[in-house]
């Protein structure tokens, strides 16, 4: 035994009772005389005993938890998302498990089974995807596994599985958002607008604010010109990189339609950095309304994504009545819209 830990046998040793009559009592599923019960459960008090996830298993009762499956915890718009769904969790009176799988796929497949094991009530995965035939393979196979044991499988900031599938979405209109930001852009006079911020991967968020970019260029009459897309992670340092490179052609730009704020970031060091001012020489746009939004000079403009709120939602709709699965697949499609602020203007004369 560990030392200082009690067990059950502990337990049974210091009531004077089988470790057979502690189980019961704890399970509360066989008859126990009332005296012996009474010795059980002050001893039970008296050493502090907690039970295991196998003994709350031999109970029958759920562990009263909601685990959250995503990328990275240091994420702006993933720590916003947790909040809502510690808020909601919270108030369902469970637990919030917080797992990261640091972009790996298989990780991510491996915390989910683990979670299923452990009996939560809910799992939640955050974020884009590389939406393929194999990915959607695994997601249906486990969103039917976790509703045969009572739990549901939650898509927060994904595309729904194929009809009927037993899960809960909770989505925000990502490509209409892009659409928005991009055509304020071009109403102020811009035509050469770049976008940073595209993925080789084809990660879904990507691709969806690439898709709005590209949508309102057509509506525009714009021609859509492939040397103005630039490919970069979702991240500061590799953002200005990108566009430092991208400098380096000539600034044959007059706006950066960065694909998040963090990457805005980035982009007004490297125009910082190439002697361009923001917005008199070049307007930026970024998208998710997190921080560094309001703590760049000039403050950014952006797409107000309702990230915590998405987290609220997806607990909701995730746990019935009893705190269980719904009956019923629950989708839920949030908007997005743009916040002004001072990093825009017409293009240079």
């Amino acid at each position: 035994m560990v030392p200082g830990r009690v067990t059950l046998r502990s337990v049974a040793e210091h009531a004077g009772v089988s470790m057979a009559t502690v189980s019961r009592v704890l399970a509360d599923n066989y008859p126990v005389a009332p005296g012996t019960r009474r010795r059980v459960l002050r001893a039970v008090r008296e050493l502090d005993y907690v039970a295991n996830t196998h003994a709350r298993a031999l109970r029958g009762r759920r562990t009263g938890s909601v685990a959250f499956v995503l990328n990275d915890v240091r994420g702006p718009s993933f720590a916003q998302v947790a909040h809502g769904i510690e808020e909601e969790t919270a108030r369902a009176g469970l637990l919030s498990l917080i797992c990261t799988t640091h972009g790996d796929a298989e990780r991510e497949l491996a915390v989910v089974r683990l979670m299923r094991e452990q009996g939560a009530n809910a799992v939640i995965l955050i974020g884009g995807v590389v939406d393929n035939a194999e990915y959607r393979r695994q997601m249906t196979t486990i969103a039917h596994a976790l509703d045969a044991s009572g739990s549901r499988l939650v898509l927060c900031g994904r595309p729904p599985l194929a009809p009927g599938t037993p899960t809960t979405v909770v989505e925000y209109d990502n490509e209409p958002g892009a659409f928005a930001i991009t055509s304020r852009l071009l109403a102020e006079g811009h035509r050469r607008v770049l976008f940073l911020g595209a993925r080789a991967d084809g990660s879904t968020t990507a691709a969806g604010r690439l898709a709005g970019y590209r949508r309102a260029l057509t509506s525009m009459g714009v021609p859509a010109s492939p040397e103005l897309v630039v490919e970069c992670p979702f991240a500061r340092a590799e953002a200005q990189a990108a566009l430092r490179a991208r400098l380096a052609r000539g600034p044959d730009f007059t706006a950066v339609f960065a694909a998040t704020d963090e990457v805005a970031a980035g982009a007004l060091g490297a125009l910082q950095d190439a002697g361009l001012a923001v917005p008199r020489d070049v307007s930026l746009v970024g998208y998710d309304d997190v921080a560094p939004a309001t703590d760049l000079h000039p403050r950014l403009t952006t797409v107000h994504v309702p990230y915590a709120e998405m987290g609220r939602t997806a607990v909701t709709l995730a746990l019935g009545p009893d705190g269980g699965p719904p009956p019923e697949p629950r989708h839920a499609l949030l908007t997005t819209h743009v916040v002004i602020r001072d990093s825009t203007a017409p293009p240079p004369r």
